[in-house]
């Protein structure tokens, strides 16, 4: 017996979290992107929390209304809402995820819910890994889904080049496969439950 694939891709959504000048996230974010192309049965979009300049959050009535004051907001909603998965590429920032994530999370509710999530986490000796433990109660709160599967980055600063390019090790171009295999296959079964 056959069977059937979805009608639609994945639409999996690749945040870059950081919004700091200096930030190295856009480079890490830019490789996931092209290591994911072979691998990935799903449709890939680059965001970047910089580009929407979210206020500290500032919408008068609770996000589970869904009744937004602000255009800042309106284009965020409307960002989350057509991904059905998301991969957050995050620093730790003091054993936590930036602020600019935990801002931005805080500006919705019904987006968020029955969604996949994974990380590719960079930073220090850690990797960024106590900061994605921090995220994923935030996460689980707002009903998404986290994965198991990772790419973790320690020591990333040391793995930018000259030309500010990411240069990853064997264990992190590895990691990427498994890591969007499960993201498709749960963003698949939650389907049902964000219909």
């Amino acid at each position: 017996m056959t069977q059937a694939l979805p009608a639609n891709r994945t639409r999996i959504h690749v945040v870059v979290c950081s919004t700091r000048p200096s930030r190295i996230g856009p480079a890490i974010a830019q490789w996931f992107m092209r290591a994911a192309q072979p691998h990935a049965a799903a449709d890939l979009c680059l965001v970047d929390l910089a580009e929407f300049a979210l206020p500290v959050f500032d919408e008068p009535k609770h996000p589970r209304l869904r009744q937004y004051a602000h255009d800042h907001t309106l284009r965020w909603a409307a960002s989350v809402d057509r991904a059905d998965a998301f991969v957050f590429v995050t620093p730790e920032y003091n054993y936590g995820p930036p602020p600019s994530l935990l801002n931005a999370m805080t500006y919705l509710v019904h987006e968020w819910k029955y969604k996949p999530l994974a990380f590719v986490s960079y930073g220090g000796v850690s990797g960024g890994l106590r900061g994605v433990q921090v995220t994923k109660q935030v996460a689980t709160t707002l009903r998404m889904v986290p994965i198991f599967e990772a790419v973790v980055i320690p020591g990333a600063p040391t793995q930018i080049d000259a030309e500010g390019v990411f240069v990853p090790n064997a264990l992190q171009e590895a990691s990427v496969a498994p890591l969007l295999e499960e993201l498709d296959r749960l963003a698949t079964a939650l389907s049902v439950l964000r219909r």
